[in-house]
């Protein structure tokens, strides 16, 4: 079932250890089958390199499983959240990678210091809000999704594709979860260049004009960056 999903985030979940955003058994991958209403996401707990594509788990739109050995991942609400939400979202990373995660921890959104932020996130990546006690002691895992969705606001989420969780960690997606894992990526880079930006002594934010180039020429429209898909 969904052989070419498992595999692919299968590939993505072990490219997260490779890239050393997680350690030990550290955040997960996900990717969903729309057509089938479908959702592949890494089992809980279980180490990566004992993992194979067969140990991805399959559950439905509601978190329940419909094939698979292994229990889903512990955040697989999260995910199943931002994919209600998000119908663009075909990938969904989950990391406690170092430098994303200590401005989680801090409580504090990346502000655009630099185009390489630019060329990625259309503006600051914001962190949320931290939540109540009553958010953390029933269904907690949803919530998670839910105050990345109250953060977002009205933000198209492909234009910012990730978000920090107050004193958690980052979550990151894309149009599938090659995407999601290349937001990943480049989110942890931004967050280390970004605190290296303010230890030097900068805080202020990189100009509008300059923000909307380095983006827009990537992405919309009128984006002119790369080489021509042919037709």
């Amino acid at each position: 079932m969904l052989k070419d999903l498992k595999i692919a985030v299968y590939e993505v979940n072990m490219a997260l250890k490779e890239q050393g955003l997680v350690i030990m058994t550290w955040g997960n991958a996900s990717g969903i089958d729309r057509e089938r209403g479908l959702v592949v996401i890494k089992p809980s707990g279980v180490a990566y390199d004992m993992m194979e594509p067969e140990d991805m788990v399959v559950v439905d739109m509601e978190g329940k499983v419909v094939y698979g050995k292994w229990k889903p991942s512990s955040d697989t609400a999260t995910h199943l959240v931002l994919y209600r939400k998000f119908p663009d979202v075909g990938g969904i990373v989950h990391t406690h990678a170092q430098w994303a995660t200590s401005w989680a921890q801090a409580g504090r959104g990346i502000p655009v210091y630099g185009t390489t932020h630019a060329d990625y996130f259309y503006g600051e990546i914001p962190c949320t809000r931290p939540m109540t006690e009553e958010e953390t002691g029933e269904n907690y895992e949803a919530n998670t999704g839910n105050v990345i969705i109250e953060r977002l606001g009205g933000t198209d989420p492909m234009q910012m594709p990730g978000a920090l969780v107050h004193g958690h960690a980052p979550f990151t997606w894309g149009k599938d979860p090659a995407g999601a894992l290349h937001n990943a990526v480049v989110l942890e880079e931004i967050a280390k260049m970004a605190f290296r930006t303010e230890v030097l002594g900068n805080t202020s934010p990189l100009e509008r004009h300059l923000l909307d180039r380095h983006y827009l020429r990537k992405h919309g429209k009128d984006a002119y960056y790369g080489q021509k898909k042919d037709d």
